[in-house]
């Protein structure tokens, strides 16, 4: 599989977007316009190892629902990824066997990397 989940409205997703200059046959989902599904978060867990590691704990709401001062299961992670798009850590993007989680450079070169082979 060769997607990309990104926000359109994110500049960060935008310009890592630019950089990576994604071959065709990558499938891009905004997913404020097109939420992620169960099974596509499933997907993305198999390949991070947790859903933990999909979790934005910058996400506005993260601070304002208080939730680093409660104890969060992968459950809960799961369903406030489910719930609302902010709360993945964006881009995420998958290259076959491979994912690639969030903006850090390392990750954005990684990324890069496994995308040009």
């Amino acid at each position: 599989m060769k997607k990309v989940y990104y926000l359109k409205t994110c500049n960060t997703c935008v310009r890592i977007l630019n950089e990576l200059n994604l071959p065709t046959e990558y499938i891009l989902q905004d997913i404020k316009t097109e939420p992620i599904t169960v099974k596509q978060v499933e997907e993305m867990q198999t390949l991070a190892g947790s859903y933990e590691a999909l979790f934005s704990k910058r996400a506005k709401l993260y601070k304002e629902m208080d939730l680093k001062n409660q104890d969060l299961t992968e459950r809960d992670y799961k369903n406030y990824i489910l719930e609302h798009y902010t709360f993945l850590k964006r881009p995420v993007i998958i290259s076959e066997n491979h994912i690639f989680i969030g903006n850090s450079k390392k990750t954005v070169e990684d990324a890069k990397t496994a995308i040009s082979g």
